[in-house]
């Protein structure tokens, strides 16, 4: 594939050593794609030009800081891992043959994780649902063709075992997956409501760290085994996504050592360009997304049972380098909200809307328990007839977001009493149907119909270009609304 022109290739590079020492040994000036000597040439040290700086972002900095680390990581591993013996570390044969699969509405971890995880122990890579356009793009990169789809691979052999990658949640998992298959779990996240539950032991890989291919990337490298080119750079684009390129909350020194034994072995000679045009890959699936896509695209769903508040909260991120394309639409997303929660029977459900280039985020609030839930939670700043809040620098819905709600409603939090009756009052036959556009060219699945989208601008107490409100509601006969939100 050819590479794009780097938008950033006409700034002025201060002139480097062509010679760096690690130890005692010297380096030769030809860099192949890599890691720190490569990221020296290109970037150099911290420079100005004109009054402008360019530092080094956090990701070259930890390839650059863990340079000897990564080398020594790296020589230690054999050219030719297939005539190395498994026998010194334990690597399960209950792996074997096995299907490694990630969660619905799949990501670049859970893929690239299902792939590097089937080359370590000797398996089947899978897809719980169509990849998105970031994957897509790594894919493509690095010249590793899509696995086949979950469905495809049980239609022919529905007693095959599976591993679960990235999730251990039934919520999360692909419904044709039975649960009596499950031999294994290689997953970074809590073990909260709706984990799975098994009749026999199974293996366990679980990790607290920013994402599931570091804990791929880092068996390879304790195992004494090199993965190969291909996938090395997909386990690298998939640490980089879920760590927001080492920024993010989770990012732990792990996925930053990986990332720089990664770069080596991949051969990536401009890892901040690598992570650049990955995430504009991202960011341009989001512009053909209906507001349907964007609500339920990255959605989970968390179950409570304190003494103030026991029920269902749905929480969905988007991520984006650019949120005001995504705010300017709130008007869509607010109505399919109210939708989704009615159908789903959610009793909150938010959206967050993350640019992952300023790490800094917002909240759209559907309905008056979700502002009440928000404002004790989150305590931001509110706008838009208290529509959004600002969240600040949390961005992540694993550290920043459902601990900070999993604490105020263990600590007591119930719903207000007489609160203002909100828009998922609205019958469910009234907020319209699901349709797929035929003579859209990218397929895209919308609602129709609904009585709150219509509202949204020239309905009932609405006036004409009137925003959503969760205050007010349009002018229904009474046999549309039920009793009790």
């Amino acid at each position: 594939m050819a590479e794009e022109k780097k938008e950033d290739q006409d700034v002025p590079v201060a002139p480097v050593s062509l010679l760096s020492t690690s130890g005692n040994r010297k380096r030769k000036a030809e860099h192949h794609a890599g890691a720190a000597e490569a990221l020296r040439l290109a970037v150099g040290t911290d420079k100005k030009y004109d009054s402008i700086t360019r530092h080094r972002t956090e990701v070259e900095r930890a390839v650059i800081d863990r340079e000897e680390q990564a080398e020594e990581i790296i020589e230690s591993l054999p050219k030719d891992s297939s005539a190395v013996p498994r026998v010194e570390l334990y690597l399960p044969d209950i792996l074997r043959d096995t299907v490694f699969v990630g969660h619905l509405v799949t990501d670049l971890d859970s893929v690239a994780g299902a792939i590097g995880a089937a080359e370590l122990y000797g398996g089947i890579p899978a897809l719980a649902s169509e990849v998105n356009s970031e994957t897509a793009f790594a894919l493509e990169k690095f010249g590793v063709e899509k696995p086949r789809t979950i469905e495809d691979i049980l239609k022919e052999n529905p007693e095959v075992d599976i591993c679960l990658v990235d999730h251990q949640q039934t919520s999360q998992m692909n419904p044709l997956i039975s649960p009596d298959r499950i031999v294994g779990v290689i997953d970074h996240h809590a073990l909260q409501s709706k984990t799975i539950v098994t009749e026999k032991p199974i293996y366990i890989d679980i990790r607290p760290w920013g994402s599931m291919s570091t804990i791929i990337a880092h068996t390879f490298v304790t195992h004494g085994r090199r993965p190969a080119k291909h996938i090395a750079g997909m386990l690298l684009c998939a640490i980089l996504s879920d760590t927001l390129n080492l920024l993010g909350p989770t990012t732990t020194d792990w996925d930053r050592l990986m990332v720089a034994v990664l770069a080596e072995i991949a051969t990536v000679d401009d890892i901040q360009y690598l992570a650049s045009q990955q995430f504009k890959a991202k960011s341009r699936e989001l512009a053909h997304m209906s507001a349907v896509d964007l609500v339920n695209g990255d959605q989970k769903s968390f179950s409570f049972a304190a003494s103030g508040f026991k029920g269902e909260v749905g929480f969905g991120v988007v991520e984006t380098t650019d949120d005001d394309i995504i705010m300017d639409r709130a008007s869509e997303l607010l109505p399919e909200m109210v939708a989704c929660k009615k159908e789903k029977s959610y009793d909150c459900l938010f959206l967050a809307v993350v640019n992952i280039v300023k790490l800094h985020s917002k909240l759209l609030i559907c309905g008056p328990t979700e502002l009440a839930l928000a404002k004790d939670a989150f305590g931001g700043g509110l706008m838009e007839d208290c529509t959004v809040m600002d969240l600040g620098g949390r961005v992540s819905r694993k550290k920043d977001y459902i601990p900070v709600l999993t604490k105020t409603i263990n600590e007591g939090w119930e719903k207000p009493k007489g609160l203002t009756r909100g828009p998922s009052i609205v019958d469910l036959g009234k907020l319209g149907r699901l349709e797929k556009d035929p003579e859209d060219p990218f397929g895209r699945v919308k609602r129709t119909g609904s009585v709150l989208a219509h509202s949204a601008t020239s309905v009932g107490k609405h006036k004409p270009g009137r925003a959503f409100s969760i205050f007010e509601l349009p002018a229904f006969d009474e046999a549309e609304l039920l009793e009790d939100e």
